[in-house]
C-alpha cells in the first residue's frame, strides 16, 4: 500500500502540480482555467455537500465534503495561502472560545 494520506502531502503536490503543470491532470486544467473556475467549483462542490447532508446520506456526504476539501485546497494553493495559516487561525479561534468558556463559567459561579 502506499503512502499514508496527509493533508500536508496533498497540499505539496498540489503545489507541485501548480509549478510542472502534467499535461491530462485535472489538478493543472483547474489552474490553467485560473481563480474564477476554482472558485466556481468551490461553489458547486459546497451545494453538494448541502444537498448531500439535508438529504441525511451520509456516504454521500462524506464524498462531497471530501471533494469540497480538495476544491477548497486547491484554492489556497492558487492564492498563496498556506495549511499552517488555517491551523493557527482555527487555534486562535479555539484560544478565544476556550477564554470565552473560562469566563462565562466564573462570572455564572458569581452570580450563585
Amino acid at each position: 500500500m502506499g503512502e499514508e494520506f496527509t493533508y500536508e502531502g496533498l497540499y505539496q503536490l498540489l503545489l507541485q502540480r501548480k509549478q510542472d503543470r502534467p499535461e491530462g491532470s485535472y489538478t493543472t486544467y483547474l489552474f490553467e482555467k485560473g481563480l474564477d473556475k476554482i472558485l466556481k467549483k468551490v461553489g458547486e462542490e459546497t451545494t453538494e455537500v448541502i444537498i448531500a447532508a439535508k438529504a441525511q446520506d451520509h456516504r454521500e456526504t462524506v464524498y462531497e465534503i471530501a471533494d469540497l476539501a480538495y476544491h477548497v485546497l486547491v484554492l489556497m494553493v492558487q492564492s498563496g495561502i498556506s495549511l499552517e495559516e488555517i491551523r493557527q487561525e482555527l487555534a486562535s479561534r479555539h484560544v478565544i472560545d476556550y477564554k470565552v468558556k473560562q469566563e462565562k463559567m466564573a462570572s455564572d459561579q458569581d452570580l450563585q
